[in-house]
């Protein structure tokens, strides 16, 4: 209760968002909201537009935040693509799409860095696995602009086929290259020139050093130069860009997403506390953990996903997760499912000390994949 005063108090920011439309009423109503650090207070309308019960104690927060990051980069929505290993980067070509022109784009990616950094500001961790590069650009100073050995992460067969060039022992203007690259946009292909005049240009030994460079500048900063650019725009209004520059891009997204290393079963035993009647040595709890001991690596990052909404522990161990890891009694209703409450990293658990039962049921809730509440 101290926790939800606490949060009650100060200066804050009141938004009121329909539950069927987060991004659309967030984008419209915090854009040009001042300053974020303030405390953020969610009301959910229904379909009926009426508000919903509740008061945001924090939690309700912290599960807009999350669920707005998936929506905002989901490669659907076109402001994102995902690169040949899932990882996120802008869409180059997202002024073309019908809903958005150049202005409309850059809005969105301004508001999408803004509540991203908002996100780590309330230390919250967001399953986001952003492309290598594109993390590269985030603290990188300057324009964030990548040299050719950044496009591995981007186009992994043209960085072999520029390498292959760079080393070609054959005559390289038999290759039939010149300064152009085909590109692919909404089912229309056009050429484009690396420089001027670039379709007259072969490439030859002379000048194929300077062809790999243009080609990666090309696909790397100059077709994501304005999307990144705006997007650092509203992530640095929040996270100073010196504080940024500290980190390497593999940092940046441990800061994002947590810690790739493996689930401490005894960090998390030593940080979660109990409600509803349950302590560390009900029985029930007792065989919640020999449960959890006897789970391998995937099924505890299931557990710690369908709890806390993201299946990475905290990068500083539990002791820093947000609220505090807890586990509360859901009554002894031996048929009834373990739920969760993401916004409050509640774990609701039936009365069943019954281990190898309780193991199923577990199993069957974190491997369904729960839908997302946030009431």
């Amino acid at each position: 209760m101290r926790e939800l005063s606490n949060f009650l108090l100060g200066p804050q920011i009141h938004l009121v968002v329909r539950r069927d439309y987060l991004y659309e009423d967030a984008l419209e109503k915090l854009s040009g909201e001042l300053n974020l650090k303030l405390k953020l207070r969610v009301q959910l309308v229904n379909a009926a537009g009426l508000e919903e019960a509740g008061v945001d104690g924090g939690g309700l927060m912290r599960e807009f935040l999350g669920e707005l990051m998936r929506t905002a980069f989901d490669p659907n929505r076109g402001l994102f693509r995902c690169t040949h290993d899932r990882r996120l980067y802008p869409n180059p070509a997202v002024s073309q799409l019908p809903d958005y022109g150049p202005l409309q784009a850059a809005r969105q990616y301004t508001f999408v860095g803004r509540m991203l950094a908002k996100a780590l500001y309330e230390g919250m961790l967001v399953e986001l696995p952003l492309a290598h590069f594109f993390l590269a650009k985030l603290v990188s100073p300057g324009r964030g602009d990548l040299d050719l050995h950044h496009l591995a992460s981007l186009e992994p067969l043209v960085y072999r086929n520029l390498l292959f060039l760079k080393g070609y022992p054959g005559d390289v203007a038999e290759l039939g290259l010149d300064f152009t690259v085909l590109s692919s946009q909404l089912g229309h292909s056009t050429l484009e020139e690396l420089k001027p005049g670039g379709a007259s240009i072969p490439v030859t030994a002379a000048n194929r050093i300077e062809y790999m460079h243009l080609m990666a500048d090309h696909l790397l900063n100059a077709k994501l130069r304005q999307q990144c650019l705006a997007f650092r725009q509203g992530l640095e209004e929040l996270l100073p860009p010196h504080w940024l520059r500290l980190f390497a891009p593999h940092e940046l997204q441990v800061l994002i997403s947590g810690a790739q290393s493996p689930v401490d079963l005894e960090d998390l035993r030593q940080h979660t506390h109990y409600e509803g009647g349950y302590t560390a040595d009900h029985p029930v709890v007792r065989a919640f953990w020999k449960v959890l001991e006897g789970f391998d690596e995937r099924q505890r990052r299931l557990l710690l996903k369908f709890v806390t909404s993201c299946s990475r522990p905290p990068l500083l161990g539990f002791k820093d997760l947000e609220p505090q890891f807890c586990i509360q009694s859901a009554g002894a209703e031996p048929g009834r499912l373990p739920t969760a409450s993401t916004c409050m990293n509640l774990l609701k658990l039936p009365e069943i000390p019954d281990e190898s039962m309780l193991r199923d049921k577990l199993l069957y809730a974190i491997e369904s994949g729960a839908g997302f509440e946030l009431s």
